[in-house]
Parts: C-alpha cells; structure tokens; sequence
C-alpha cells in the first residue's frame, strides 16, 4: 500500500510539473488555467500508448467513452471549454488538451466524421464501431451491463494544446 501512494504521489508531481512547463509556455493566459483530469486511453498500457501517439501525431482528435460508466463511477460528464492532461501507458504526461465540444449520443448515430476525427485504424465509422463495440463490451461486461446499440456515447471533440516529445 505505500508503494502505491507513493507511486500516486510521484505521478501527481509528474502531472503538476508537466501543467507548469505548459503554462510557463503559454504566458498569453491571462487567468490562471487548471485542468479537470489526468487521463489515459483505453484499458491496456499498450492501447494507451497507441493512441496518445495518434494524439501526438495529430491523427486523433476526437474520443468516445460509456456515459453509464461516469454514471456507475460517479464521476461527472466532460463539460467543453475544459482541460485535461493526456497519460501515455506509463502514466506520464504527454500532451496538454483542450475539450472543444462533447456531445452525447446513441452509439448507432455516431457518424462517420466523428469516426474519422478519431484517428484509429482505417477512420472508417466501420473499423469505429468494430473496435469499440469490443471496447464498450469489456467495459461494460466488467460492470455488469449489457451492451447495445442504443447506448450513450460520451463524444469528445479536442484538440492539442501542448505536447512534449
């Protein structure tokens, strides 16, 4: 248990001095700016990496997540015009984000642009839905829903405002 709470401390100083470089980059900031959450995609080290490098690269845009999981978690839905700082699957800061637009959606009415603006595999809204339909399945599997087609997607539309190599 101290080895966690330690390793969580780390990581928090990681996080507050990444936002500190990315602040001190951007002294046009008026305000002083916060974010809401330190983040990482997916549900493996290897599929967060994976897509913070699309992130990284530009390709990636846009990301979907479970509204029911904020629910059950009792965590609040992303609000626009917040940031975030992304993880990669060691948990350390990669990019500074800024959430444009979130909208909430059936997952059958999520639409080939926003499947595109997602970045992954070929950007078609097939590979989308094939890939995280097996997502949403695991995730919702592991807490005890059942996955369909009308279940609310979480669609987030950001963009970089700061990255590290």
């Amino acid at each position: 248990m101290a080895d966690e709470t330690r390793e969580s401390k780390i990581k928090d100083c990681q996080i507050q001095v990444f936002w500190q470089r990315f602040l001190k980059a951007n002294p046009r900031n008026q305000s002083p700016l916060t974010y809401e959450d330190a983040w990482s995609f997916g549900d493996t080290p290897q599929m967060a990496d994976e897509l913070a490098a699309l992130v990284l690269a530009g390709k990636k845009t846009a990301t979907t997540s479970a509204a029911a999981l904020y629910e059950i978690e009792q965590e609040a839905l992303p609000q626009s015009g917040t940031y975030s700082v992304l993880l990669n699957g060691s948990d350390v800061p990669k990019a500074a984000l800024y959430l444009e637009l979130v909208s909430i959606m059936p997952f059958d009415e999520v639409t080939a642009d926003f499947a595109f603006l997602e970045g992954e595999g070929d950007r078609t809204l097939a590979y989308w839905r094939r890939v995280h339909e097996a997502f949403f399945r695991r995730a919702y599997a592991s807490a005890g829903l059942s996955f369909h087609d009308q279940m609310l997607c979480v669609c987030e539309k950001f963009c970089v405002v700061y990255q590290e190599e």
